[in-house]
């Protein structure tokens, strides 16, 4: 395996983080000093969320992590209502799934971060709603509304490339009701983000067809049988997205590798625009967020299973990272605290993506999240006395560590729930 390949690869992902942790062991982090002591703390924390929300025998209706359930912000069912309706006007699930992936892509490619005081307001409902949950409501109704596509065959609840690369931000902007009032992270960034992507699904026509649909990986998903490498479905995603990130992220030999950044502690020199592949951390994370929640449609309407999913890691987000920080497992060095930037208003420590301290954040938050996941397991099988009981990374995600993070986020700082590291985003990673 190549170098470039081998960055791409979700094992790359999983490796390097380890490295990473070993160093933090061993007290040699660069801008994090690690509290091995404060796991224990933080599992039982993680562990007493999922035993209120699912606990004594409801941890078997965890669903996985994934886009899914953002739709269902407010306790109300609107995927179900889409399906109802499309069923109703003769669509098989085949084009149900399709449709599901649709929208599951672009709103996936909507998700990062929106800031701390932008908000959707749900037609009909007046259901207020921000973040993730926000973003998700505000994208299935541009997708209900035709906004994703070209509409040349008359379906409006449909995404194509041609529509994409037709996209303004100025559409986007008010299909998310942003304004100067309601500021929304990116807004142009994201625009440009998803025009890149409609040239890329239409450059993969093999897969997604001459009009670049999105939901055509179902045909192709479908023609391996109803057991799937989960590998397949990584190799085509990562194929399909590489070409649209921002152009000035890390390269090797020329060749872009996504979300993957050189690390100080891997031994990368800060500044190098041409690191050695050594030294480099991948994360792929809205990649690993979006193959998470691709994989739940084709599950639940076609009877897909996915094979070596054990291979996707915890994702590398702020609620995740955030989590460990404000639980004392991860505490910034007193030097990176001295020198940092601070926000203006909330006078924590404010960093860029790219910036050595959120790399090396994240790459201990992914390696953090598999040994916190067994410790959780341990506590809800001891409490409930369940010797067999075991549960997926995706539901330790979706039911504990992600809502962990937020939870402490909205306790510690009420007035914007704020990750307690700021992170300056151009709104394609987090």
């Amino acid at each position: 395996m190549g170098a470039v390949e081998y960055l791409l690869s979700l094992e790359a992902v999983r490796e390097r983080a380890n490295k990473v942790y070993n160093i933090g062991v061993d007290g040699k982090l660069k801008s994090f000093d690690y509290h091995e002591d404060r796991m224990a703390d933080a599992a039982d924390f993680v562990a007493s969320l999922i035993m209120r929300d699912f606990g004594p025998d409801r941890f078997h209706e965890i669903p996985p992590h994934g886009r899914w359930q953002h739709f269902e912000a407010g306790n109300v069912a609107r995927v179900k209502k889409l399906l109802d309706e499309w069923t109703a006007a003769g669509e098989d699930n085949t084009e149900c799934a399709r449709r599901l992936i649709d929208m599951f892509l672009v709103s996936v490619l909507l998700d990062a971060g929106a800031g701390n005081t932008w908000t959707f307001i749900e037609p009909g409902s007046n259901i207020r709603l921000s973040r993730s949950e926000g973003l998700a409501v505000a994208s299935l109704y541009m997708f209900k509304n035709g906004l994703f596509t070209d509409n040349g065959s008359g379906n409006a609840a449909k995404v194509d490339g041609i529509g994409l690369q037709k996209l303004t931000g100025e559409q986007l902007a008010e299909g998310m009701q942003a304004t100067p009032e309601n500021p929304l992270v990116g807004t142009q960034d994201r625009a440009a983000l998803l025009q890149r992507l409609g040239k890329s699904l239409v450059n993969l026509s093999a897969i997604f067809g001459p009009e670049g649909r999105p939901g055509n990986i179902v045909d192709y998903i479908s023609s391996k049988g109803k057991s799937v490498d989960i590998r397949e479905l990584w190799n085509i995603l990562q194929r399909l997205l590489i070409p649209i990130w921002p152009s000035n992220r890390t390269t090797i030999d020329g060749h872009p590798i996504g979300d993957a950044w050189p690390l100080s502690t891997l031994g990368a020199t800060i500044g190098d625009k041409n690191p050695p592949a050594e030294v480099i951390q991948p994360f792929h994370k809205l990649t690993q967020w979006l193959t998470y929640s691709l994989t739940v449609p084709m599950q639940r309407l076609l009877g897909v299973t996915w094979e070596k999913q054990d291979l996707m890691t915890g994702l590398p987000e702020y609620r995740n990272g955030g989590l460990f920080v404000d639980m004392g497992v991860l505490s910034l060095k007193s030097e990176v605290i001295n020198i940092s930037r601070k926000d203006e208003k909330s006078q924590l420590c404010t960093f860029d993506t790219a910036d050595d301290v959120i790399v090396e954040w994240r790459a201990m938050t992914v390696a953090l999240l598999d040994r916190i996941a067994p410790l959780v397991v341990q506590r809800l099988a001891k409490t409930t006395n369940q010797a067999e009981l075991s549960l997926s990374m995706a539901q330790i995600l979706e039911a504990g560590t992600w809502k962990a993070g937020r939870e402490l986020a909205a306790k510690l700082r009420p007035d914007t729930k704020s990750s307690p590291i700021l992170v300056e985003s151009d709104g394609t990673v987090f």
